[in-house]
């Protein structure tokens, strides 16, 4: 399956059509969202952004980051699947999502504990019975890898995420949110990759055939 995986547009509409395009040219199966489409924006500006992404006919799975408005927990979109707290299934493969991030320092409007994280974790895989065919798509990075590091050398990743992944080993987890901390890391056999701020140009092309993944990290030019 090919993958096509953004998060952090902050609201960069160019990035969004950019993101949207590539998406089509490259023959993407799915596009995976890892949140923050907008950057303090209202329900109805994430709406229009997401539809952008939808109007290409490719499937669309994301999270709310926290950066977004918790409304849009609530919305309903045409061709955009909400993965909070849910799972769908596409092919030979299972997702499920978490949105937000745990409490910042500058009180963003969606954040949540460890505990309703967990609880959101639990309630979306209660149905997967073949973990190293799940996908986790997840704004925030699990805590203490290469993906949660900030400028500051703090780990800020959630702590819960990190317990989920290590208990249950998916397949893959997509996050985003440390903007600087683009790349690639382990825990046990789950690869996780923060594909860099799409609001900057970056992105990821995945392609995952049974258990042969190729990750390329990618740009979105003019």
């Amino acid at each position: 399956m090919k993958l096509i995986v953004g998060s952090d547009f902050h609201g960069n509409e160019v990035m969004i059509k950019r993101f949207a395009a590539e998406a089509v040219k490259e023959n993407a199966e799915a596009m995976l969202i890892c949140g923050d489409l907008t950057n303090f924006g209202s329900l109805k500006e994430a709406a229009r952004l997401l539809s952008i992404l939808s109007e290409t006919g490719v499937p669309v799975l994301f999270v709310p980051g926290n950066c977004d408005p918790p409304s849009l927990l609530e919305a309903n979109l045409e061709g955009v699947k909400l993965l909070h707290g849910e799972a769908t299934t596409y092919g030979e493969l299972s997702f499920i999502g978490i949105g937000g991030s745990p409490p910042t320092p500058f009180h963003t409007p969606f954040e949540l504990s460890e505990e309703e994280i967990i609880a959101e974790l639990e309630r979306a895989a209660e149905n997967i019975t073949d973990y190293r065919r799940l996908i986790l798509i997840s704004h925030s990075p699990p805590h203490r890898t290469q993906l949660d590091r900030t400028m500051l050398h703090l780990h800020v990743g959630s702590l819960s995420i990190r317990r989920f992944i290590e208990e249950n080993e998916p397949l893959l987890v997509f996050c985003g949110h440390i903007h600087e901390a683009k790349g690639e890391d382990k825990i046990k056999s789950t690869i996780i990759v923060n594909p860099g701020p799409a609001k900057d140009g970056d992105y990821v092309l995945a392609l995952v055939k049974k258990n042969n993944i190729s990750i390329k990290f990618r740009y979105l030019y003019d």
